[in-house]
């Protein structure tokens, strides 16, 4: 600062004389400045055009040389200020839609490479549903032959069973609840999930013990009494997890469906013996006949067909008579449910080779318990 001059004071101001026809102050004389001060002020200054209805000597800049400084000071200032109208004014930011990895991975052209589903720390990995969706095509994917061709194996055994005895029939019954049981589980998409299982699992067998201990006639009451107990003691269980609450209840409503559907299931050993001979027969025959390469709707009366023939062609050979067909058909429908269930929401393999084989054969067991009942 010691290379330059010092301001000089300004000069004192004529007062305001109040002359009728005088609008606003007197101009303040010229103050002397800086030196370079002219040319700044002849390249940066202000605009010397009056805006029209502007009181003369009021806001003119030159009437206020000093303001003028001060103004033109605070234009050429580069650093903080709190003088809102000389702030630099930046554009706004182009708005960027959020793009989630599966529709990014959907769009995306053939030759970039689309993203990859985020993994499991917690982040959401695209399910092959999702997928499927994503890309227009149908979540539904029936089991196939192979296994059909297991159900159908298990329906005959059950069949078979069922006409030896009770204990011949608790064999096939057994692996059928605990295929029932991680079938239902991988199909909700939880896996591994051992303790969900295995407790389904041991409800299906205490409600096969219950079941011969009190006898076929009070099976009513021996699998919906072990289905309340099991519900129950679902519930307790998962109340005490300490997973978030929606990983929680979505875990109560897979276990506590799994736990019924396995009970359920023992319906087959407390149905007539003949019944249970003649729907697990209907019931194997309908998913073999389902798994033709026909169209659904052709299928569907095709499979329904060969259930209620299957009737009664096992019904004359037990006794039922024709009133197999009503059983077979009761059955086999039954056994469609069960098998479209198990094609829902793009399953995998694992999926088609446990819930798609057992779910036909569980979903049976009312229909042969009501009907095997009301036909005998």
């Amino acid at each position: 600062m010691s290379d330059q001059q010092p301001y000089q004071p300004y000069q004192p101001y004529q007062p305001y004389q109040g002359q009728q026809g005088q609008q606003g102050y007197q101009p303040y004389p010229q103050a002397q400045g800086y030196p370079g001060q002219q040319e700044q002020q002849g390249q940066q200054g202000y605009d010397q055009r009056e805006w029209p209805g502007q009181q003369p000597g009021y806001d003119d800049p030159q009437a206020h040389p000093q303001y003028a400084q001060d103004a033109q000071h605070t234009q050429q200032w580069q650093g903080e200020t709190w003088e809102t109208s000389v702030q630099p004014t930046l554009a706004p930011a182009a708005y960027t839609p959020y793009v989630s990895p599966a529709a990014a991975q959907v769009s995306a052209p053939a030759s970039v490479p689309a993203p990859a589903p985020e993994s499991a720390p917690g982040n959401a990995r695209l399910t092959d549903a999702q997928r499927a969706r994503l890309e227009g095509r149908s979540p539904i994917i029936e089991p196939g032959m192979q296994p059909a061709a297991l159900t159908a194996l298990l329906g005959l055994l059950l069949s078979g069973g069922a006409a030896i005895g009770s204990y011949a029939l608790l064999v096939p019954l057994v692996v059928l609840q605990a295929v029932t049981a991680a079938g239902w589980f991988r199909l909700n998409g939880m896996w591994p999930a051992r303790q969900g299982i295995a407790l389904a699992f041991l409800g299906a067998l205490v409600s096969d013990v219950v079941l011969l201990v009190a006898g076929r006639a009070n099976a009513p009451a021996a699998i919906l009494g072990t289905l309340g107990v099991w519900v129950l003691l679902c519930l307790v269980l998962n109340l005490r997890s300490h997973a978030d609450p929606d990983e929680r209840m979505a875990g109560l409503m897979a276990t506590v469906a799994s736990s019924a559907l396995a009970v359920l299931a023992t319906g087959h050993l407390g149905a007539e013996p003949d019944a249970v001979t003649v729907g697990a027969a209907a019931v194997a025959v309908a998913v073999l006949a389902r798994a033709l390469p026909l169209p659904t709707p052709a299928s569907v009366v095709v499979a329904l067909l060969a259930a209620a023939g299957a009737g009664i062609a096992v019904g004359g050979m037990t006794g039922m008579g024709a009133k197999g067909a009503l059983l077979g058909a009761g059955a086999g429908v039954c056994a469609l449910i069960g098998h479209r269930v198990a094609s829902y929401d793009y399953p995998s393999r694992f999926v088609h080779f446990t819930a798609g084989v057992a779910l036909p054969l569980a979903a049976a067991a009312p229909a042969v318990y009501v009907l095997g009942r009301a036909l005998a």
